[in-house]
C-alpha cells in the first residue's frame, strides 16, 4: 500500500499547503480519500482524473470534498470521458457538492454509493471498516485492510474511545489534530490535539503516526513535539507530494 498526500491542512488551504486529501494505492488500484480545498492541482501532479478508480470522503465538510466537484467536471466534461467514478460517502455527505452543477450535468460522471458508519465493504482490494467518530457532522473513521497492511484514518473527530480500536496495530494511523495542546472549549467534544492523537496511537499500537488537519498556521514542528509527549516516534507531518509506503 502506498500513500501520497495530497494536503493536509484544516479549514482552508493556504498558498503552500491543500486541505485534507489522500491517494492510497494498491495492486494497481487508486483510491482517492477526502478531496479537501485545492486536492485537485495536486492530484494532477501524480496522474491525470481518469486514472482515480474510486473516492471516499469521510464527512461533508468542504475542505474534506469540496474538489470532489472540479474532479467529477474534468472527466465527465472531456472528450472521452471515463466510465462513471464510485464515491463513497456517509448519507448526504455530498449533497452540497453534486448541487453546485445542475442534476444533468455530471450525472454520468460518478455513481454514489451512501453508507452508514459503522458499515463495512469492500472497495477494489480495500476492506473498509468503518467507525462512527464524534465531529460536528456525521463522520466516518476509516480502517482500509489490504493482505499486507492497514492504514487507519480518523477523519475530523474529537476524542473517542473508539479511536484506539479504530487504529489498533494499523501500519499507518492518519489522525487529525487540528490544535496542539488544547481545543477551545467549544469546540473540544469534537477535535483533537496533536497530543491526544500521540496518545491514542499508542494506545492503539500503531506502527506510526501521521498528523494532519492541523489549523492554518501551526508549526509543524510544535504538532509533532506535543504528539511525541505520549507517542514515540516516527511522527510524520501530512504535507504535500509526501509518499508513505505502509
Amino acid at each position: 500500500m502506498r500513500l501520497t498526500v495530497l494536503g493536509g491542512c484544516g479549514a482552508w488551504p493556504t498558498a503552500d499547503q491543500a486541505c485534507s486529501g489522500y491517494l492510497v494505492e494498491y495492486a494497481g488500484f487508486r483510491l482517492l480519500i477526502d478531496p479537501g480545498y485545492a486536492t485537485l492541482p495536486r492530484l494532477l501532479q501524480h496522474g491525470t482524473v481518469d486514472a482515480v478508480d474510486a473516492v471516499l470522503i469521510s464527512h461533508g465538510h468542504p475542505d474534506h470534498c469540496a474538489d470532489l466537484n472540479p474532479l467529477l467536471r474534468a472527466r465527465g466534461l472531456s472528450d472521452d470521458p471515463p466510465p462513471p467514478l464510485p464515491v463513497h460517502a456517509p448519507h448526504g455527505a455530498v449533497d452540497a457538492v453534486l448541487a453546485l452543477d445542475k442534476p444533468t450535468m455530471l450525472a454520468g460522471a460518478y455513481r454514489l454509493h451512501e453508507f452508514t458508519p459503522g458499515d463495512r465493504f469492500e472497495i477494489g482490494p480495500f476492506t473498509t471498516d468503518t467507525w462512527l467518530l464524534p465531529h460536528f457532522v456525521p463522520n466516518a473513521g476509516l480502517r482500509l485492510t489490504t493482505p499486507g497492511a492497514v492504514l487507519a484514518y480518523t477523519g475530523d473527530t474529537g476524542p473517542s474511545p473508539d479511536i484506539p480500536r479504530l487504529a489498533r496495530g494499523a501500519d499507518l494511523f492518519l489522525a487529525e489534530a487540528t490544535y496542539v495542546h488544547q481545543v477551545p472549549t467549544g469546540d473540544a467534544p469534537y477535535l483533537l490535539t496533536a497530543r491526544l492523537a500521540g496518545q491514542y496511537a499508542h494506545q492503539a499500537g500503531a506502527a506510526r503516526l501521521m498528523l494532519t488537519h492541523l489549523w492554518p498556521g501551526t508549526a509543524p514542528e510544535a504538532a509533532q513535539t506535543a504528539a511525541a509527549e505520549t507517542f514515540k516516534p516516527p511522527i510524520a507531518i501530512a504535507t504535500p507530494g509526501l509518499i508513505t509506503r505502509l
